[in-house]
C-alpha cells in the first residue's frame, strides 16, 4: 500500500517542486470543498506548469540582456512617426515570423526609440517561450572578432543558434574595418533563413557602404536581410531632446506663474 508519509520524497525525485510545496494547503482547500481526484490534481498540475513558466521567462530575461523596462505599454505611439500600433501589436503577438526565421529592421535617428521598440518585442517574443539575445552591434562585433582570432568563430556562431532572436542595436555606430564587418557580414549569412535577427540603425540601406567594406559585402548583407524582412522607419524627433524640451517648457510656465 502506498504511504503518504514517501509523497515528498517522490514529489523530489519526479522534481515537482512547486508541488512538493503545496500539495498539503491545497488538499485541505480539496477537502473542505469538496473536490474530485481529479480536480485536485489539475490544481496541482497547474501550479506547477505556471511556476515552471515564470521561472523560464525569468531566466530567459535574464540571459538576454535586454534593457529593463522597454515594454509596448511604455512606447509612445504618439511620439514616434512611422510605425502604426496595430503592426507591432501583429509582430508581438504571433512569433510565427519568428519561427520562420523573418528578421526585423528598424531604421531612425539617435533617440527616436529604436531600442525600446524592438525590446518591447522582443520581451513579448520571451513569454511566449522564445530565446532572445540582445548585443549593442560594437559589442557583437568585438566578441566576434575575439572569437575569429582564437581560431573558433564557427563554434562562437553555432553558440549564438541557441537564441531564436539576436538583437542588434546600433549598427550604424560599428567602425568600417574590414575585419569588424566580415564577421558582422558571417553572421547574417550564417542565420539567413534559419533564424531572425532585429536589427537598429540610424543610417538607411543607401548608406551601408558606410558600415561594410566592401561594395559586394553590403550589397549581399542586405540582400540577405530584406529577403524575408518586416522594415519600419521611425521619423521623430529625439525622445529626449522632445522630453528637455517639455521640461523647460513646464518651468517656464511654472516661473511665469509664481511671477503673476
Amino acid at each position: 500500500m502506498a504511504d503518504p508519509a514517501t509523497l515528498p520524497l517522490l514529489l523530489k525525485a519526479l522534481r515537482l517542486p512547486t508541488i512538493a510545496q503545496c500539495w498539503k494547503t491545497l488538499n485541505e482547500e480539496a477537502q473542505e470543498q469538496g473536490w474530485s481526484p481529479a480536480r485536485y490534481l489539475t490544481h496541482l498540475c497547474e501550479q506547477e506548469l505556471a511556476e515552471r513558466e515564470a521561472r523560464r521567462i525569468y531566466r530567459y530575461t535574464k540571459q538576454s540582456q535586454l534593457p529593463a523596462g522597454k515594454t509596448l505599454a511604455s512606447f509612445d505611439f504618439t511620439h514616434a512617426k512611422g510605425v502604426e500600433r496595430r503592426r507591432i501589436d501583429a509582430l508581438a503577438q504571433d512569433s510565427e515570423w519568428v519561427r520562420q526565421g523573418h528578421n526585423l529592421i528598424v531604421f531612425g535617428p539617435s533617440g527616436v526609440g529604436k531600442t525600446h521598440l524592438c525590446a518591447a518585442i522582443s520581451h513579448a517574443m520571451l513569454e511566449q517561450g522564445l530565446r532572445v539575445r540582445y548585443f549593442t552591434a560594437t559589442e557583437l562585433v568585438q566578441s566576434l572578432q575575439r572569437a575569429r582570432q582564437d581560431f573558433a568563430l564557427p563554434e562562437a556562431l553555432s553558440k549564438l543558434d541557441r537564441f531564436d532572436i539576436i538583437l542588434i542595436d546600433d549598427l550604424g555606430y560599428v567602425k568600417k574595418t574590414e575585419q569588424e564587418t566580415s564577421v558582422l557580414f558571417e553572421l547574417i549569412a550564417h542565420r539567413y533563413e534559419s533564424q531572425s535577427l532585429m536589427i537598429t540603425s540610424n543610417q538607411p540601406f543607401s548608406d551601408w557602404d558606410q558600415v561594410f567594406a566592401d561594395t559586394m559585402m553590403t550589397v549581399a548583407a542586405v540582400d540577405r536581410l530584406i529577403h524575408h524582412a518586416t522594415i519600419f522607419e521611425l521619423k521623430a524627433q529625439s525622445y529626449r531632446k522632445h522630453q528637455a524640451i517639455n521640461q523647460q517648457t513646464s518651468k517656464g510656465k511654472a516661473t511665469m506663474t509664481n511671477d503673476n
